[in-house]
């Protein structure tokens, strides 16, 4: 008989004592993402009918982190073992399907092993182990003449002789749910923990003739868990290890691949270089011919072709043209759009601001909520003074101008098509196109009384 429906099972309800924290342990970041996350993304690669996961401490936390996702949430109030964890699974699995269970604490999960491992489990207990060198603490694989499994022993109930065995379980398994529910009716806490093994399930399969077998993986950190700290940085650095190889596969240059942090989706055109210390977060695309220095940190930015991105700057939620030139130092934050041969220099900052072809903003200015046309020259020291202090307003630079170095641009404001701004102005009228505007006092004046803005509240 042949299961096509597949529910996968994600037991997540550990505490995670040893994390030393009080964010639930699944809740913890590998690449950025939740390592629960990373588990849920193998269930969804594999096309799962159904997603069961049995959460326990943190729970709501939990949920609410994955409140997007099609997930059937399954809490388990006392943790009582694996079996247990599996029991409360139990009324919200399909009868005609086949289960694959899974550990939500184990983010470099394969999906092509468990593809295989479900294959493997047509009217058979399957289950994943690994060779451990130390198998100290896990349950050990007995096998029979015949290389069929005949049963899983934890360390702790363990004889001296079958410590010996270093073939392992990893706690993941699949089979047909006719027989899973039946196991998991059958399970009894007779062992030194007192608790409910999921592991017995494999001697209830044997006493009934079910043949069981084992499939040996050879990538032990697609199935190692993370326990403590310890573990948590160590899975991160295998982690982007695998993301350096893939992108020097593809042909991009990294100075040092053990300097380099994903923490989500990097996409590479051809031949882009990538200096030690970046970071990329969310989803970074980077054109071809594009050249990222040293400690930058880019979120969720797309850097079209030709770009360069000199050592130090920040990029968040922007878009950079081909062949500008960013940085050092630069920060451009959300909603900054900058078309191609823009020149964004050392320690200035923008911030909804787009940028047309050709235009410059070299030194140590904020552009904040502006238009800038094509070929504007911002000169050192520009300020777009965009809030009052209670609401934010818009500036407007049109092609040509020319901003003289320390600059304030009181928006909301409109600066003309070829118009010079003097420097050291403060302008608080528009100016006019093709025109010189310049505004220097003489003398400084106080206004007494005077009293802010407040916030306007929205209609």
């Amino acid at each position: 008989m042949t299961n096509s429906k597949l529910n996968i099972v994600i037991l997540a309800a550990g505490k995670g004592t040893r994390m030393h924290s009080n964010k639930p342990k699944v809740l913890h970041e590998v690449g950025g993402k939740p390592i629960l996350a990373h588990v849920i993304a193998c269930a969804k690669a594999l096309q799962a009918d159904k997603i069961i996961v049995v959460y326990g401490y943190g729970g709501e936390t939990v949920r609410e982190t994955f409140a997007h996702e099609n997930i059937t949430w399954v809490n388990q109030a006392e943790q009582l073992g694996t079996g247990h964890a599996v029991q409360q699974a139990a009324p919200y699995l399909d009868a005609d399907a086949q289960t694959l269970v899974l550990l939500g604490d184990v983010p470099l999960v394969d999906a092509n092993v468990c593809k295989k491992l479900i294959e493997q489990a047509n009217n058979k207990l399957a289950i994943l182990s690994f060779n451990k060198s130390d198998p100290t603490g896990y349950g050990r694989i007995v096998r029979a003449a015949t290389g069929n499994v005949t049963a899983i022993v934890e360390h702790k109930d363990a004889t001296e002789a079958q410590r010996k065995i270093i073939e392992v379980n990893t706690g993941m398994m699949a089979m047909p749910n006719r027989f899973l529910t039946k196991w998991l009716s059958q399970l009894t806490n007779n062992n030194a923990q007192g608790e409910y093994y999921l592991t017995d399930i494999v001697t209830l399969a044997v006493a009934q003739s079910i043949e069981v077998v084992a499939q040996i993986t050879a990538d032990e950190w697609s199935v190692t868990g993370i326990n403590c700290k310890t573990d948590l940085s160590q899975i991160e650095r295998v982690l982007q290890s695998r993301i350096a190889q893939k992108l020097l596969e593809q042909g991009v240059t990294l100075n040092d691949p053990a300097r380099l942090d994903v923490r989500g989706m990097l996409t590479c055109g051809r031949d882009v270089e990538i200096d030690v210390n970046c970071v990329f977060e969310g989803n970074v695309t980077l054109g071809d011919n594009v050249k990222i220095a040293a400690n930058c940190v880019i979120k969720n930015a797309v850097i079209k072709t030709g770009a360069q991105i000199a050592a130090f700057t920040h990029i968040d939620a922007a878009e950079v043209g081909a062949n500008s030139r960013i940085g050092p130092y630069a920060r451009l934050r959300p909603g900054t759009v900058l078309q191609s041969e823009t020149h964004i220099g050392n320690f200035v900052e923008l911030k909804n601001a787009q940028v047309d072809i050709g235009s410059k903003v070299n030194h140590l200015s904020y552009v904040g909520d502006t238009t800038i046309g094509k070929n504007v020259n911002i000169g050192a020291g520009t300020i777009t003074c965009n809030y009052d202090g209670a609401n934010k307003f818009k500036t407007v630079i049109e092609d040509g101008a020319f901003i003289g170095s320390d600059s304030q641009l009181v928006a909301p404001v409109t600066i003309g098509k070829n118009a010079t701004i003097a420097a050291g102005s403060t302008i608080t009228r528009d100016a006019p196109a093709d025109a010189l505007t310049f505004c220097r006092a003489k003398e400084q004046k106080s206004i007494m009384g005077w009293k802010r803005p407040v916030k306007i509240k929205p209609s």
